[in-house]
């Protein structure tokens, strides 16, 4: 039986939408491409590489009012958000929202784009859709959700996804919504990899003729199928079914690299760091 979803949702109140404006104002470029660097350097320490399937391109820099929806399986969402709208969609600011507790506890993220959200009220509902919708004024602009609302295991089907994404469709026209499935998994190296895939554009106008329920099923079996797809490429561990945007470390251990990199010195050939791609004259 299909779980009922709620059909109107919450009024967004003169107060939800001052709320929304002030949240909204905090971001900064400044503090986004401060922080952006020092999460890019984060990923490249804690991770081998972070990769992007080829045959689900990233959406076209020119589509308007984007509404990216993903997967929340890990500590590092927020850090993959950040790098992912630095580098992938350079100059196009990115909100996102954030627990309010977790917000006041980090309250720098404030100015990296994240507005407060208090699940299980109606203020929150409220101020949900408020921001959300603050957000997508401007064309420009990226809202990322994590729809879960909670931490979950990427294989965990199925998939559930809060109603509130549901409802965003009525936020104004032309708004798009793409699926994100991300996924950390260890291959070959000390590290893990991260991988990315998008899935298909959804116009925003479409879903705004159907009820909310039929919505929300429609966005959630998106993104399932999306993570499916990835799921079987990460399963694969073919990384030629991937374009690396971010290399990160490859060492196994400084002694027996030290070693490594002199047997390469003077057999003449160049140093591998990787596990998986040894060097000619190593042995397995």
């Amino acid at each position: 039986m299909r779980e009922k979803t709620r059909e109107t949702p919450p009024l967004a109140t003169h107060a939800a939408r001052e709320r929304a404006k002030q949240a909204i104002a905090k971001r900064s470029a400044l503090i986004f491409a401060f922080f952006g660097f020092i999460f890019e350097r984060s990923l490249k320490r804690g991770f081998h590489a972070v990769r992007l399937v080829k045959a689900a391109p990233i959406p076209a820099a020119s589509t308007p009012r984007l509404v990216i929806y993903t997967n929340h399986p890990s500590w590092w969402d927020p850090v993959t958000y950040i790098f992912m709208g630095r580098r992938l969609f350079p100059g196009r600011p990115l909100f996102s929202p954030m627990e309010e507790a977790m917000l006041v506890r980090y309250p720098f993220m404030a100015g990296m784009g994240a507005f407060p959200i208090s699940h299980g009220s109606k203020r929150g509902a409220a101020d949900f859709l408020a921001s959300s919708a603050e957000v997508l004024k401007q064309d420009q602009n990226i809202l990322l959700i994590a729809c879960q609302g909670h931490f979950a295991d990427a294989r965990e089907r199925p998939l559930k996804a809060e109603a509130g994404i549901a409802h965003l469709a009525n936020a104004g026209s032309n708004i798009h919504f793409v699926p994100l499935a991300i996924e950390y998994v260890l291959w070959l190296e000390k590290r893990p990899e991260l991988l990315l895939r998008f899935g298909p554009v959804i116009d925003g106008d479409m879903l705004k003729s159907l009820p909310i329920a039929d919505r929300l099923e429609h966005l959630r079996a998106a993104l399932e199928s999306n993570m499916d797809a990835l799921a079987e490429l990460a399963i694969a561990r073919d990384e030629r079914a991937f374009t690396t945007i971010l290399s990160g470390t490859s060492d196994i251990n400084p002694v027996y690299d030290a070693w490594r990199r002199f047997k390469a010195l003077v057999s003449g050939q160049r140093f591998r760091p990787e596990h998986g791609r040894p060097n000619d004259g190593d042995q397995p």
